[in-house]
């Protein structure tokens, strides 16, 4: 292998270890993000409780200013009635504060419903988006359990076939190995023969030329006529 191919293959395995790292990283991050994301909302519903809180005082403040200014109103009208312009006047200047009042007041008024109103849609849009991120968290992570889980299982899986084959092929080299011991006995068992002299003994009696031999059918049977005539 060149080394060109060498650097290749170690700067894969360097981004590969890189690219895992970052990932993790990233589902830290994404976490801790989470987390945040849920404390901001959670300050959030605070705040929208105290504008809530608001809201209602300056509704009540509203109403308070309506029932007051309704009441002098009703005062400057019997007052004057009865003849008593002093009074009258009196009650409809009260009546005059009292509306410069409420026109205050009702505009804080609509700005707590305004602001209650655009809070509501925002953290309600947050928490969704909240809700979503925690999902897909979640996902990845049972994701990446479960392919670590396969992984482990595909590499014992892997690792016990070859190991079944390593074995598989040791036993072939030991029959190998055995099958030539023997080839080698039976020759070693050949020249020993062949030096101690047996196959040339062998081989005379094959030729009948020492005793022990094997006789052949022919010389047998003039061996058995030979043998009656002398008898």
């Amino acid at each position: 292998m060149s080394l060109r191919k060498i650097w290749t293959a170690l700067k894969g395995a360097v981004n590969e270890g890189t690219e895992a790292v970052a990932d993790s990283q990233s589902i830290r991050i994404l976490d801790q993000e989470l987390r945040e994301a849920k404390a901001e909302l959670k300050a959030c519903d605070e705040n929208l409780t105290k504008i809530m809180a608001k809201r209602k005082l300056a509704e009540n403040k509203v109403q308070s200013l309506k029932a007051d200014i309704e009441t002098y109103s009703t005062h400057a009208i019997n007052a004057s009635e009865k003849g008593d312009e002093s009074l009258a006047l009196e009650c409809a200047e009260r009546v005059t504060e009292l509306e410069a009042q409420l026109e205050t007041e009702q505009s804080l008024l609509e700005g707590f419903i305004n602001s209650e109103r655009s809070l509501k849609g925002n953290i309600s849009k947050a928490k969704i988006n909240v809700r979503r991120m925690e999902q897909q968290i979640d996902q990845i992570k049972a994701t990446e359990s479960v392919q670590k889980a396969q992984v482990a299982v595909s590499s014992r899986h892997m690792g016990a076939n070859s190991k079944i084959k390593t074995a598989l092929d040791s036993l072939d080299r030991i029959k190998n190995k055995q099958q030539e011991r023997a080839a080698e006995l039976e020759a070693a068992e050949e020249l020993a023969t062949e030096e101690s002299g047996s196959s040339l003994d062998a081989k005379l009696k094959a030729a009948g030329v020492k005793p022990g031999g094997q006789v052949s059918g022919s010389d047998k049977l003039a061996q058995l006529l030979a043998s009656r005539q002398k008898a």
